[in-house]
């Protein structure tokens, strides 16, 4: 059984700060591209960052410049920093653990709820 534990979804301003937090086990967190991806209403879900085994990383370019993945190693958990948030960055965001080697496993977690707004 996979887990991914997310945690740090909330509600902010226009031009505020958000950490979400994505925790997996060491045997995932270590063999996996992890990342995270939001769906807003009405629209399909797309990639926002992605984060590699080697930590090469890729952000979708609406969120370039304002939002950071990193992992966080003694805590087998990788972290998105978003800055400077906009309204249109409310969505559901989902944590994601992909087998690098094998596209049929590929994990979700529960989604967490981002809202900016004033």
């Amino acid at each position: 059984q996979v887990q991914l534990v997310e945690l740090g979804g909330g509600l902010v301003q226009p031009g505020g700060s958000l950490r979400l937090s994505c925790a997996a086990s060491g045997r995932i967190f270590s063999t996996h591209t992890m990342g995270w991806y939001r769906q807003a209403p009405g629209k399909q879900r797309e990639m926002v960052a992605v984060i590699a085994r080697d930590n090469r990383t890729a952000y979708v370019d609406s969120v370039k410049g304002r939002f950071t993945i990193s992992r966080d190693n003694a805590k087998n958990t990788i972290i998105l920093q978003m800055n400077s948030l906009k309204p249109e960055d409310t969505a559901v965001y989902y944590c994601q653990a992909r087998d690098p080697f094998n596209a049929n496993y590929v994990y979700w977690g529960q989604g967490t709820q981002v809202t900016v707004s004033s």
